[in-house]
């Protein structure tokens, strides 16, 4: 059985707190897939660096956060990679007020266009239709905060996180790891 989001999110939160990172679970996970989905090289820990970058400086982490986020990594690295579409990107349950989640899902945008990034820097020259993605992400960055908590803002809610679900998909597809019968990563795209 999964473990629920919330329960990912404050086992994470605890564990940034407690190394003294000022930063949200859902950042991390955005800078996360934003990095996998930019095609970072999946081999052990090399993509380590970029996201310790992101998340301290590039300082090492306490051993217990550096297992989660490990776990997450892997389990995130798999949903992308999975044909049924089982990735979600890591937000507050419903139970949480909207405005809550509509800030989570801001930061986790935003960090995941930072985590793509880096590791596509030449975005502007990617096929049209990515660009295109990206720019609809940094609009949704930029979503205002103050929402009503009522139904029509319930669903546009849930309609912007299926289009950021989708995007993260379909940049992994993009710019994700195609490993060829040697073992050799392949950046061609397949259809």
């Amino acid at each position: 059985m999964a473990t629920p989001p919330s329960l990912k999110i404050e086992k994470l939160l605890a564990a940034l707190e407690a190394a003294e990172i000022g930063q949200h679970p859902v950042e991390v996970h955005g800078a996360m897939v934003g990095l996998i989905a930019g095609g970072v090289e999946q081999g052990r820990g090399a993509w380590l660096k970029p996201l310790l970058e992101l998340m301290n400086d590039v300082q090492a982490l306490p051993a217990e956060l550096l297992l989660l986020v490990e776990e997450l990594f892997t389990d995130t690295q798999a949903r992308l990679a999975e044909r049924d579409f089982g990735f979600m990107p890591l937000l507050p349950e419903e139970e949480e007020p909207l405005c809550d989640r509509v800030e989570a899902m801001s930061l986790w945008v935003q960090s995941f266009l930072t985590g793509i990034a880096i590791i596509q820097p030449g975005l502007n020259k990617a096929p049209q239709d990515v660009r295109e993605i990206i720019a609809d992400l940094a609009a949704i960055a930029q979503v205002e905060i103050d929402v009503a908590e009522d139904e029509e803002s319930e669903l546009a809610y849930t309609e912007i996180v299926e289009f950021v679900r989708m995007a993260a998909i379909h940049c992994y597809q993009e710019f994700g790891p195609q490993v060829d019968e040697s073992g050799a990563e392949n950046n061609s795209v397949l259809h």
